[in-house]
């Protein structure tokens, strides 16, 4: 091996990191394949002695246009037809030694896929709710089930895109906390602040629109609390073995960094859950990136319940390394190395990547 090709975004922080964590490690800056000349339909190349990284492609409204159509990049939806183009376009690159299955990419990518996926290996999650297909049937569902909290998640969406956390109460009150705003013209948009619906036309409205790209539906996880935010962790293991961690917290039930969370006290939450909860943890972790054994990183959502003795991986993430200036767990296989340059030691070291 005498370096990476990265399909990316040229210019794309992601990029610019692990092209860093490349010269760190001696090596030259990776070839890059541009996600927009993949999805044009060019042949890529990969060149001889290097390793394939597919990292995400990012931020680029010319590559957002490609996969979702013409549109605001910001609009809520087109996930179906996002994914359809997206997993056709890994499908066409070439054979070659990589960090990254894109058979493995695809099924992240698809939350009920990875959710089952992850309930037949034994990994903890919450329930997931019969696949429903509209409003009318989610309540339908929901009543079934006997849930009146839950989570409804577009199947293809990412950095909480469309989530909704839905609550139901008697004499017909509900509340949805979302990013998703009304787009002057019709739609949705994401948001950056989250809000709240309160009224059932509003909620159907919105779950209405969402529905034709697939929903996830999942109970409603009661997470744990430090100084009143709850809060959940990111974890991303490398080469099977957990080696850094981020916990995020919120006083919204959605903890995601760009929508106001913040990053909280490790050494606390370890501290809360004790030695054993925090093994547990871990183990849950590892558990659920090996059921992703053709990719060297996974990024593992993990709720902690309130109490602090339930773990479960809400979902893992192809291209959840993004966590500029975290350093590995201490005593771990990543101390003092960022998430980019543990991947790229693991690789020079031998960790196996698919072909």
């Amino acid at each position: 091996m005498r370096g990476f090709t990265v399909l990316g975004t040229p210019g794309d922080r992601r990029v610019a990191l692990f092209a860093a964590a490349c010269r760190s490690a001696g090596l030259d800056d990776p070839h890059v394949i541009a996600w927009t000349d993949l999805l044009r339909g060019a042949a890529p190349r990969v060149p001889d002695g290097t390793v394939l990284r597919i990292d995400s492609p990012g931020e680029d409204p010319e590559a957002d246009a490609l996969l979702r159509g013409p549109g605001d990049p910001a609009r809520v939806g087109g996930g179906a037809a996002w994914y359809a183009r997206f997993t056709a376009a890994l499908r066409r690159l070439p054979a070659a030694p990589s960090t990254s299955d894109a058979g493995d990419i695809a099924v992240m990518f698809d939350k009920r896929l990875c959710h089952a996926r992850l309930d037949a290996a034994g990994v903890p999650v919450p329930a997931a709710l019969p696949q429903v297909t509209g409003y009318g049937e989610l309540r339908e569902r929901m009543a079934a089930a006997g849930e009146r909290r839950v989570f409804v998640k577009p199947a293809h969406g990412s950095s909480a895109s469309g989530v909704i956390a839905l609550q139901t109460a008697p004499g017909g009150r509900i509340k949805a906390v979302t990013s998703a705003a009304p787009a002057p013209g019709g739609g949705y948009v994401n948001s950056l602040r989250v809000r709240s619906y309160d009224t059932e036309a509003e909620v159907a409205a919105l779950v209405g629109a969402l529905a034709p790209d697939g929903l996830h539906v999942e109970r409603w996880m009661p997470k744990a609390a430090l100084g009143g935010r709850t809060l959940d962790l990111r974890v991303v293991v490398v080469g099977g073995e957990p080696t850094h961690a981020v916990v995020r917290t919120s006083r919204s039930p959605m903890t995601n960094l760009h929508l106001g969370g913040a990053r909280g006290d490790l050494g606390a939450v370890r501290e809360a859950l004790g030695a054993g909860g925090w093994a547990r943890a871990l183990d849950a972790c590892a558990a659920a990136a090996a059921c992703f054994p053709g990719s060297l990183m996974a990024g593992v959502d993990l709720l902690v319940g309130a109490g602090w003795r339930r773990v479960a991986v809400g979902e893992v993430n192809a291209f959840g390394d993004l966590l500029p200036g975290l350093t590995g767990l201490p005593g771990g296989p990543a101390a003092h190395l960022d998430t980019y340059a543990a991947q790229v030691r693991a690789a020079l070291r031998g960790v196996p990547c698919t072909t």
